[in-house]
């Protein structure tokens, strides 16, 4: 007799998303979804006590595999479709100070820079950050996870970068450390300190403290298992971090292991894809701005396209061209780039937009949001689809189909039944 955590049972549909153990899906295949529907009886997942899928299928022959089985828990899904645990590929979730005062700045056209040369914008974050104790950024840290957790996300990203020094930084970082040890929801780490110039340095100063000051520190934390990184960010930009900085900021990042995973091509063209591409970027993210020739460069490198359509919607700015991307044969994936500029940590919501200001159907959109933005942050062999083998991260869905998600646009309270992370049912509606 073997003892298993959770068994959800009977499910109308499951979308495992892949079912052939793919790391990533480009282009045309981003439509492929592998669906598992039609069974008399429905469909079942079984999750061990280590978290991972054991078994799923039909529910009558799992049912027959493990009748002699004790099971902890049994989730009753009749009627009802299942899906990956979504995953967030890009958020800015520590720091301590809104902006809510800066929303009318904008819509009365103020742009993304205006607000930053005022001493607003990453400034106004920084000076708060700074102020606040680690204490003080955790409890905001966890409200917010536990919030992404609700809409349906069970692996988030989370940036540093509202410090622009070492102390602060490794203040962001440990407190991350501490929110991945504690709360219900996977995270990846990524070391953002080049997210903007402080204002006492030049733009070359500031590469230098990264290079030489901030990243050697890390590095011994991270020795001392006292941090753990897995990504290395930079504001690649005009104004901000120039091509050139980006890449020595990167390759040092790159030099620990770390993954390279970046902004780019937000507001203005600097090639910055075609760069990443060349050094063997992971990810890069916004691309609002990206060639013709960056898209080429991107998919023969592989580097995945991180899209954030919430930016995009609340800077009025050009969206990235995600049909070019994925025609071109790129892997797209999707980011809520929650930050006090873009209040957003529902991925439905973030879903919804892609397909609708991207252009993207709602399986890419689905796609964008679990495989490959788990293959975004190098964790698609664990994250992304419901496979034996991965762990049980999974949505319950109060529907007949998996596109309710999407198509009952800011209803995802409503269509999201349970949150079920590692086998565990960490939230379930009321």
């Amino acid at each position: 007799m073997t003892g298993y955590k959770l068994l959800v049972k009977n499910a109308r549909q499951v979308v495992q998303v892949s079912g052939s153990r793919e790391s990533v899906k480009r282009g045309s295949d981003m439509n492929n979804l592998q669906v598992l529907e039609g069974a008399e009886g429905g469909y079942s997942i079984l999750v061990d006590r280590d978290g991972i899928i054991a078994d799923l299928g039909p529910s009558r022959e799992v049912e027959a595999r493990h009748c002699s089985d004790t099971i902890d828990t049994v989730v009753d899904a009749t009627g009802r479709c299942l899906i990956p645990g979504l995953v967030d590929a890009h958020t800015h979730t520590v720091w301590a100070g809104d902006r809510v005062h800066e929303f009318a700045m904008k819509l009365a056209g103020a742009t993304y820079m205006d607000v930053h040369k005022a001493g607003g914008g990453i400034y106004f974050t920084v000076e708060h950050t700074r102020g606040a104790t680690e204490d003080t950024l955790y409890e905001l840290l966890k409200e917010r996870l536990v919030r992404a957790v609700r809409a349906g996300s069970t692996f988030v990203e989370v940036k540093s970068g509202y410090g622009l020094d070492l102390d602060t930084e490794v203040k962001m970082l440990k407190v991350t450390e501490r929110a991945r040890q504690s709360l219900p929801v996977d995270i990846s780490c990524t070391y953002c300190g080049a997210h903007a110039i402080p204002k006492e340095k030049t733009s070359q100063e500031a590469t230098t403290d990264v290079v030489n000051v901030q990243l050697p520190r890390i590095k011994d934390l991270m020795s001392s298992k006292q941090l753990c990184v897995h990504n290395i960010d930079v504001f690649c930009e005009q104004g901000v971090f120039d091509v050139t900085q980006s890449r020595d900021i990167l390759l040092a990042g790159k030099s620990m292991g770390l993954n390279l995973n970046f902004h780019g091509e937000e507001l203005h063209r600097l090639h910055s894809a075609e760069m990443g591409a060349e050094i063997g970027a992971l990810a890069i993210s916004h691309l609002e701005e990206v060639s013709e020739e960056g898209i080429s460069a991107m998919a023969k490198s592989g580097t995945v396209g991180v899209l954030l359509p919430t930016t995009a919607y609340n800077l009025r700015l050009t969206p990235p061209p995600a049909r070019a991307m994925i025609d071109g044969g790129m892997a797209v994936a999707l980011g809520s780039d929650f930050n006090p500029n873009a209040h957003c940590l529902a991925m439905p919501l973030v879903m919804n937009l892609a397909c609708v200001t991207l252009r993207m159907t709602m399986s890419e959109s689905l796609v964008a949001a679990t495989l490959n933005a788990a293959h975004a942050l190098g964790q698609s062999d664990r994250h992304g689809s419901l496979e034996v083998g991965k762990l049980g991260n999974m949505l319950v869905l109060d529907a007949p189909r998996w596109e309710h998600l999407i198509y009952q646009m800011g209803s995802h309270q409503d269509v999201i039944s349970h949150v079920i992370w590692h086998g565990d049912v960490v939230h379930r509606k009321q």
